[in-house]
């Protein structure tokens, strides 16, 4: 092209080729275990046959397991790789949606397992190594599978394999599933390719299970430990074979002779093994999986660290059923003086916190957020420690995460049971808090009733009150209104000596009271007044907000939050003393703020206005008609 246009790209075009290689290298280096299962099926994998090919100078396929039927999802025969003769066998798969039918997506029946188990009786007795290569999903299981004996072949070739006196090497070259993979398995080395996996159950079945949605399938691959780099941590494979950058699709040849090295390799090393030897060799791979030891003391730091046993997760329908008991125990608690109402409430919110932080905690694993959410909990944290302000790119993450996990939550998989859970904790809060406030208004009544009731029960004032009711009867009047103005002082005067008494009361019991009309002041002023009034406390709101908005104060503010959460239900003096020392200061800002305005002038003018507004209309004449009837306590 270069000669043709004059044109030259090459060192663009190498650019280019350097940044992909790096992006591949990049992701390749950086794979979730979901995605390595999405690699190993990928349809251009390199398949059994594939590789076979290509690490055997020769190879000669043989049929059938003489019992009436040659299954194609098993391939078996027998090659030469450097001049060293071996028994091949392993799962095959197709390449497009006709070869996959014929090979039966390489899910083997019980006939292609009989057919592996006659040839490695075949090599037995010829003295051929065996190497198996697995790729499969699992063991076919339709109806007539399972009438010929599926399970019990599976066991057969398991029996069968501890008892071989050649050495076994097993490669699972893309996916190995369940009892259908182990049926060929159970080998002296079992060697894994990079991106291959092998699993009990496939990480949709598994979320299908325990998470009763397909969705979960990438935090059940998590969990299920099913790559080679975390199989070989757990000892149950023993070597990974590399594979190349975008998989061994991307260079199948390169990728076989990997395998041809690590077959040499193994081989060399079992082939020195006398028979004894190689069979308990075989049978204590298999025996170490999965040990454990008991009685030994467990070491303080790592009990420490060591995972809380989880509360197993209570169901909605079951949920139901225990609002509805709480319902119960309230109407019985109701009836019944000696129990407390709130008990039941208090247990049944305290129980479905715990399940709404658990489905949380859920929803956050379910949806990839689980490292940034730990992330920024330990910075929060660190701050928290060290009594510092939250720093506004902090600030941001948090938000930024709150944000992005409140717009994807209706996609986790528990959304509906956490939606439903959550729902039911605001029910039984606000239930909580209504059922708090009456019983705190009864308590209260009933405090101030027995305060109110020892005032006239005095001695001094019942005395005052009986002189009074004499004086009264003996005037001789009908109407309080024809009294001489001498008695009528007298009765004011005993009403505000019990008013101040009953003012006296209330106050002690925590309670802010004036005395107004009972007839709202609102209802007597004039309109201009009354849009006066309007327009100073929004005038104030807006004020207000200003100040609480300011950098400064905004600090303060949330330093004080983060004390409040630090200090918990029982805080000690020293936080106390924070607290109210934060408390005073933004109390005095704002104070501060309005002083600082004309905000304090224009409220004393309005309060005379007001003032003089009420006397002209004659709410205050002192008269008893008047104080009598229409004064009200407010607190």
């Amino acid at each position: 092209m270069a000669n043709e246009t004059g044109l030259d790209f090459s060192d663009q075009i190498i650019s280019l080729e350097n940044k992909h290689q790096q992006a591949l290298k990049d992701l390749y280096l950086n794979l979730t275990p979901i995605q390595r299962v999405n690699i190993a099926r990928h349809p251009n994998r390199p398949t059994f046959l594939d590789h076979v090919f290509n690490i055997t100078d020769t190879f000669v396929e043989l049929h059938g397991d003489r019992a009436g039927y040659d299954d194609p999802a098993i391939v078996t025969g027998i090659g030469t790789i450097d001049g060293n003769r071996y028994m091949f066998m392993g799962h095959q798969k197709g390449r497009n949606t006709k070869e996959n039918i014929q090979r039966n997506f390489g899910m083997p029946t019980p006939h292609g397992y009989r057919k592996a188990l006659r040839m490695m009786y075949y090599a037995d007795h010829h003295g051929f190594p065996i190497v198996t290569f697995i790729d499969t999903p699992g063991a076919y299981a339709d109806l007539k599978s399972e009438e010929l004996g599926q399970g019990e072949a599976i066991a057969h070739n398991l029996r069968t394999m501890f008892g071989l006196k050649v050495p076994i090497v097993s490669i699972v070259i893309g996916e190995g599933g369940s009892g259908g993979a182990l049926a060929i398995g159970c080998a002296n080395r079992l060697l894994m390719l990079e991106n291959a996996v092998f699993y009990v159950a496939s990480p949709e079945a598994c979320a299908a299970i325990l998470w009763k949605s397909a969705k979960a399938s990438p935090k059940a691959a998590e969990k299920l430990k099913i790559t080679a780099s975390e199989l070989c941590k757990l000892q149950i494979a023993d070597g990974i074979i590399p594979e190349p950058l975008g998989g061994a699709h991307a260079d199948s040849s390169w990728t076989s002779q990997q395998i041809k090295n690590a077959i040499n390799k193994e081989m060399d090393e079992l082939k020195k093994m006398d028979t004894e030897a190689l069979l308990k060799h075989r049978m204590m791979k298999f025996r170490k999986i999965g040990g454990f030891q008991e009685g030994i003391p467990i070491d303080p730091k790592k009990k420490r660290n060591m995972k809380l046993k989880e509360e197993p997760k209570v169901s909605v329908v079951d949920l139901e059923g225990e609002v509805e008991k709480v319902k119960l125990q309230i109407e019985e608690a109701k009836k019944s003086s000696d129990k407390p109402a709130l008990l039941p409430l208090t247990e049944a919110i305290e129980k479905l916190k715990r399940e709404v932080d658990n489905e949380f905690s859920e929803a956050v694993k379910a949806l990839g957020l689980k490292d940034r959410f730990e992330s920024l909990q330990e910075e929060f944290l660190k701050i928290s420690s060290q009594d510092q302000l939250m720093h506004p790119a902090l600030k941001e993450k948090i938000q930024k995460l709150r944000h992005e996990f409140t717009q994807s939550l209706s996609s986790a998989p528990n959304y509906e049971d956490l939606k439903y859970k959550l729902d039911m904790l605001k029910e039984l809060s606000k239930a909580y808090k209504y059922e708090e406030k009456n019983n705190k208004a009864a308590t209260l009544k009933q405090e101030v009733n027995n305060k109110f009731h020892e005032i006239m029960e005095r001695p001094d004032v019942k005395e005052k009150t009986a002189a009074l009711r004499a004086e009264i009867e003996n005037a001789g009047v009908s109407n309080l209104d024809d009294l001489d103005d001498s008695l009528k002082g007298k009765i004011l005067e005993l009403k505000k000596e019990l008013d101040s008494e009953f003012v006296g009361v209330l106050k002690s019991l925590g309670l802010d009271v004036e005395i107004r009309s009972k007839e709202p002041i609102e209802q007597t002023l004039p309109s201009e007044v009354k849009t006066k009034i309007e327009e100073l406390n929004d005038e104030i709101n807006h004020k207000i907000e200003d100040v609480i908005n300011s950098s400064d104060l905004k600090d303060k503010i949330e330093l004080l939050k983060l004390e409040v959460a630090k200090a918990g239900k029982t805080p000690d003096s020293a936080t106390k003393n924070r607290i109210v020392a934060l408390e005073q200061q933004i109390k005095q800002s704002l104070a501060a703020a309005v002083e600082s305005s004309n905000l304090k002038e224009k409220h004393e003018m309005l309060k005379a206005e007001v003032s003089k507004t009420i006397e002209s209309s004659g709410e205050s004449d002192g008269s008893l008609k008047k104080e009598n009837p229409n004064e009200v306590y407010v607190f």
